[in-house]
C-alpha cells in the first residue's frame, strides 16, 4: 500500500508539471489540424516540434512509469485519485512561479483533494488480483475503435462542443489504460506479448493523449478538462469494484465514497490550472 500510494503521488507530480507544458505545446500549433488521415501525420509533426511538448510528452512517459506501478498494487479507485493531485501541483506551482492566485474556493477543492486521498487511502482494501477477463478485454478493443472513429469526427469541428467531446474522449482513453495495466498478468515474456491487452495498454494512452491536445488546441482548458478528469477518475473505479473485485475495509464505505467525491470535486474546481497564464 505505502510503495503503490508513494508511487501515485510521485507520478501526480510529474503530471502536474506536464500538463501545463502540453497546454503550451499545443496551443502553438495551428488550429486547423485535424484526426484524419491526411492531416494527422501533419499534426503529430508540427506537435513534435514544440519544445514543451516533448517536455510533456517526457514527463508523461516517466509519470506514466510511476503510475503502472501503483495500478498493479493499488484497487484503482485510489490509484486515480491519487494521480487527481497533479491538479493540486499544478495549482501550487502557478501560485509560485505565475503569480497567480488561489481563490477561497480554490484553496478548499485543494483541501478536498488532498483530505479526500487520506480517506480512501485508510479505507482502502485489497486490490483485486490481476486475472484474465476476456469479456473486458474485448470491450476495452471496442471501446478504442469506437472513441478513435467519435474523435476523427469530434475533431472536424471548432465548436465547444468538440472541445468538450473530445476530452470525454480523452478520459475513456485514460481509463482504459488504468484498465489494461491491471489485466496484464504476470507470466512468461512469451504470455505477454500474446496478450491483446499489451498493446490496449499504449494505443489507450498514446489515444487519449493526443485527443487531449486536440481538446486544448480547440477551446477552454476547463470544458476539455473537466469531463477528461470525472472520465479518467469514476470509469477505473466503478470497474475496479464492480468488475475486478477491489475491496474496501468492512465497514468503511461511507469513508470511501466520501473521499472519492471530495477528490472527484476538487479536482473538477481545480482545472483551469491545467492551463498557463500569459
Amino acid at each position: 500500500m505505502v510503495l503503490g500510494l508513494g508511487a501515485a503521488l510521485g507520478a501526480a507530480v510529474l503530471f502536474g508539471v506536464g500538463a501545463i507544458m502540453q497546454a503550451v505545446g499545443s496551443r502553438k500549433v495551428p488550429t486547423e489540424s485535424e484526426l484524419n488521415p491526411r492531416r494527422f501525420g501533419g499534426f503529430v509533426v508540427a506537435l513534435l516540434r514544440q519544445p514543451a511538448f516533448l517536455g510533456a510528452l517526457a514527463l508523461n512517459l516517466a509519470g506514466f512509469g510511476l503510475h503502472f506501478v501503483a495500478l498493479r498494487l493499488l484497487p484503482l479507485y485510489l490509484a486515480q485519485a491519487g494521480i487527481a493531485v497533479s491538479l493540486v501541483v499544478t495549482a501550487l506551482l502557478a501560485t509560485r512561479l505565475m503569480s497567480d492566485q488561489l481563490s477561497a474556493l480554490e484553496w478548499s477543492a485543494v483541501a478536498g483533494v488532498v483530505v479526500g486521498l487520506g480517506l480512501l487511502a485508510v479505507s482502502a482494501g485489497d486490490a483485486g488480483a490481476a486475472a484474465q477477463h476476456h469479456g473486458l478485454t474485448i470491450g476495452i478493443i471496442v471501446g478504442l475503435i469506437t472513441i478513435a472513429v467519435l474523435g476523427a469526427l469530434a475533431s472536424r469541428s471548432q465548436h465547444g462542443v468538440s472541445t468538450a467531446l473530445l476530452g470525454l474522449l480523452a478520459g475513456l482513453g485514460y481509463a482504459g489504460v488504468a484498465i489494461s495495466a491491471r489485466l496484464l498478468q504476470d507470466g512468461s515474456l512469451s504470455e505477454l506479448f500474446h496478450s491483446p491487452t499489451l498493446y490496449a495498454l499504449p494505443i489507450s494512452g498514446a489515444l487519449a493523449f493526443i485527443l487531449y491536445s486536440l481538446a486544448l488546441q480547440r477551446g477552454s482548458v476547463t470544458l476539455a478538462t473537466t469531463p477528461m478528469i470525472a472520465l479518467q477518475t469514476i470509469t477505473p473505479a466503478a470497474v475496479g469494484v464492480f468488475v475486478l473485485n477491489d475491496a474496501v475495509r468492512a465497514g468503511w464505505w461511507p469513508a470511501a465514497i466520501i473521499g472519492f467525491a471530495l477528490s472527484a470535486a476538487g479536482s473538477v474546481v481545480l482545472v483551469r490550472f491545467e492551463s498557463v497564464k500569459h
